[in-house]
């Protein structure tokens, strides 16, 4: 999806209304009714039975945006209040029809005037489950001051105690450069108008962020298109990903949704293998063989029930064997896709063996983990590869292969996945706080699902069985990266709201797939 400057935004804001006849008050309620169906799923995903919603609003048309979503909240049944920064008198335009309709639907508006109010309520809290900033959009600059300054104080007081939604921008952010330039709201979740903005991609506002979603306002199609762009890279969202998962034919069987080979794991490093092939099953694809060395074989297929599970000639050490290779090499064909990598380990029959497929491998290929260490400073073996190939380093794993240091890969990582590209001209998931997706002749696309409990053991490797499933059922290895990291950082959202962040662990991500599937395709 591509993003835009706060420009741009207001120009398809006025065409929509001038040349398409919209009114603005009209975008308006449909931003209302789209953040406050966020707040539903939201709650009903954590649990919240009877949710109860504070909106903190502005005086501008960010504060209309959230008098509209009280409206709709109240029309669901939530229980809802809505604080205003300031005094209701500066109140103008749409925004101020917004608000009769929301004091005419019974909502009362309580207006908090100054910093010292805001400071007062600060200290005595408040027991919403959900806060909906929508205090400051993307009209404002500079560090926010007086009441506006000290509501955003009031939200970032409850992120402990409620689940935090941001209207269009996290108030304070500037939504062009991502600087925060003062105080500036943490959220959850930012629901943005139209078109996601430039500066919510930025690495300097991704504390700020939390994930994106994007609300369909009616901005028309040809309007997007005709969009001259500053920046090239694009945000990964949902209605992109879509048409990649049609609906199946009833008259199939599980030989039309491709066959995959696992390889991997090692004495002591069943799991990985485990959680990538049990990853790859709940990706749709028909069919997952697992190698794995001789002595773990049993355990694997125990964690993997539905995988066919072969063992291989393995090292004294309980690593694959470089030679198991030549007794799989001439049944390649029979797979659509490959992935090496999860639990390798990374001795020198390890690298032997992933330099052996890198070599005579026909098929879709996705290295993971030590299949990447295993070649420092040797990105050009990628490069020589007769087949398509996915490479999903973290910072360090990239900075292995390309000889640098991670620091270096963080400093611009943008930079670093084209570097990468360009090095290995494979594509390049490079994971982290924002994952990058790149590829040769493609524009740089960013990935904003997720959250910080999944930085825990084997959520790579749940990742790189989606990719490699998804690779199997003859998507395209761009789609492939895209679709990957989007539902598994939705998996992990899911996760978090409905149970926490420091108590996910990668097999609830496992489990949640088949949930968040959903959102891209109803059956």
């Amino acid at each position: 999806m591509k993003l835009v400057t706060v420009a741009q935004m207001r120009e398809l804001d006025r065409r929509t209304i001038e040349e398409s006849n919209i009114p603005g008050e009209d975008l308006m309620d449909r931003a209302g009714w789209g953040v406050a169906d966020h707040v539903r799923r939201m709650a009903e995903v954590a649990g919240f039975h009877f949710p109860s919603v504070l909106v903190i609003a502005g005086r501008g048309n960010n504060g209309g945006d959230g008098f509209a979503c009280a409206r709709y909240l109240k029309e669901m049944g939530t229980s809802v209040e809505v604080w205003l920064a300031g005094a209701a008198a500066g109140i103008r335009g749409d925004a101020l029809k917004h608000l009769s309709r929301m004091k005419a639907a019974g909502i009362k508006l309580r207006e908090i005037k100054t910093m010292e109010e805001w400071q007062e309520e600060r200290d005595y809290g408040h027991a919403a489950n959900i806060v909906v900033d929508a205090v400051l959009g993307v009209g404002s600059s500079g560090p926010a001051r007086g009441p506006a300054a000290g509501a955003i104080q009031f939200i970032n007081a409850r992120l402990q105690e409620a689940l935090i939604i941001s209207v269009d921008v996290p108030s304070g952010l500037d939504a062009d450069t991502g600087i925060p330039e003062g105080d500036v709201v943490c959220a959850d979740v930012t629901v943005t108008m139209g078109l996601p903005k430039r500066g919510l991609v930025s690495p300097l506002a991704l504390d700020c962020v939390g994930s994106i979603e994007v609300v369909d306002i009616g901005i028309p199609a040809d309007y997007v298109a005709e969009l001259a762009l500053e920046d090239e890279r694009e945000l990964i969202y949902l209605t992109d990903l879509k048409p990649l998962f049609p609906r199946r034919r009833r008259a199939t069987h599980k030989g039309h949704y491709g066959h995959v080979l696992l390889i991997g794991g090692a004495r002591g490093y069943s799991g990985s293998i485990a959680m990538a092939a049990k990853a790859a099953l709940r990706s749709g694809v028909g069919l997952v063989t697992v190698v794995v060395p001789e002595s773990i074989a049993g355990t694997v297929a125990g964690a993997s029930l539905e995988s066919m599970v072969v063992g291989a000639r393995e090292t004294s050490s309980g690593a694959l064997s470089k030679d198991m290779w030549a007794d799989w090499k001439t049944r390649i064909h029979d797979y659509d896709a490959v992935l090496v990598g999860p639990g390798l380990t990374r001795g020198d029959d390890s690298r032997e063996l992933v330099q052996q497929i890198l070599a005579e491998c026909r098929v879709p290929l996705v290295l993971d983990a030590d299949a990447i260490s295993v070649l420092p400073g040797r990105p050009e073996l990628i490069k020589k590869a007769n087949c398509p190939v996915v490479i999903t380093p973290h910072p360090g794993e990239l900075a292995t292969l390309l000889a640098k240091k991670a620091v270096d890969i963080q400093e611009d990582r943008y930079a670093s996945a084209g570097t990468a590209v360009e090095a290995t001209g494979a594509t390049v998931v490079l994971k982290g706080a924002g994952t990058i997706v790149a590829q040769e002749g493609r524009a740089p696309h960013i990935n904003l699902t997720g959250n910080p409990g999944m930085a825990t053991g084997g959520s790579g490797d749940v990742l790189a069985g989606l990719l490699v499933g998804f690779l199997g059922q003859k998507l395209k290895p761009f789609d492939v990266a895209r679709a990957a990291v989007y539902l598994h950082g939705r998996a992990g959202d899911m996760v978090a709201w409905r149970k926490s962040q420091a108590g996910l662990v990668a097999g609830d991500l496992i489990d949640e797939l088949p949930y968040v599937f959903r959102d891209v395709a109803l059956r």
